[in-house]
């Protein structure tokens, strides 16, 4: 299904901070893991439904030596936009998981329908089956109560990452983050960690990855995506995929594929 990806992953790996730009929502099948997530620090087991909202920083730590297993799909904004078009009659185009954990034996069964359906070797002719379990989770998963208003970005730290933004590949340095905030360079650290949970150079970093994984994804070879992501070299790049992501960007190549 255009816009959405499968990801199946058993791992004692513990996996730093970083942000999807998707949708995400998945199930443990086994073990347990803590995490930070937008509403905190909050731990999720076996049979648990987890879920993430674009943008979300997290990440990732195992309860106990024998790691966890778990199944994810990430949707693209515009794939869950549809649903919760669909599912409130037009009434509204936006969309937050509110809760980073939760469990609901109708979720899971509408998780492991779609799950299923999407991931069967004779998926295309899934359609119905697929449709119809993605409008019960995402009808299950936005009708939570409305989530408080985030804290306002100050401005001085909104240059900052605009500077960031404007082109991922750019070297841009700390003193030049200042000079655009009018900051010094440790507030900037500090602000940019406290409004993003990421510092200035983990979010380049971020932006890089994703600007590949579109690169990927469209069909450009991963030495193409490196040098136009802004990476020193493929190597570069997989090292940073697989520290975040837990697998190879030679993984969407063959999906792209």
């Amino acid at each position: 299904m255009a816009g959405v990806l499968a990801v199946e992953a058993e791992t004692a790996r513990a996996f730093p901070r970083h942000s999807h730009e998707q949708f995400g929502f998945g199930l443990i099948e086994r073990g347990a893991q803590r995490s930070l997530s937008g509403r905190g620090v909050v731990e999720a087991g076996c049979g648990d439904l987890i879920t993430v909202n674009p943008g979300e920083v997290h990440d990732g730590v195992p309860l106990g030596a024998d790691g966890r297993a778990w199944r994810m799909l990430y949707l693209d904004p515009a794939v869950v936009t549809e649903s919760v078009c669909d599912v409130s009659e037009g009434k509204t185009r936006t969309c937050e998981f509110v809760r980073p954990v939760l469990r609901s034996d109708a979720l899971t069964n509408a998780f492991r329908a779609l799950y299923s359906a999407l991931t069967a070797p004779q998926a295309a002719q899934a359609g119905l089956r697929r449709d119809e379990a993605l409008a019960l989770l995402v009808y299950g998963l936005v009708r939570e109560h409305p989530s408080e208003p985030l804290p306002a970005v100050p401005a001085a730290i909104r240059r900052a990452r605009e500077l960031l933004d404007d082109d991922p590949t750019a070297p841009v340095t700390l003193t030049e983050l200042a000079c655009a905030s009018g900051l010094s360079r440790f507030q900037v650290v500090r602000g940019f960690s406290r409004a993003f949970g990421l510092t200035p150079h983990a979010y380049l970093i971020q932006r890089r990855i994703d600007l590949a994984r579109h690169l990927i994804t469209g069909g450009a070879t991963l030495s193409e995506a490196a040098a136009a992501s802004g990476f020193a070299d493929q190597s570069h790049m997989t090292r940073h995929f697989v520290r975040r992501f837990g697998f190879p960007p030679g993984a969407l190549s063959a999906v792209a594929s």
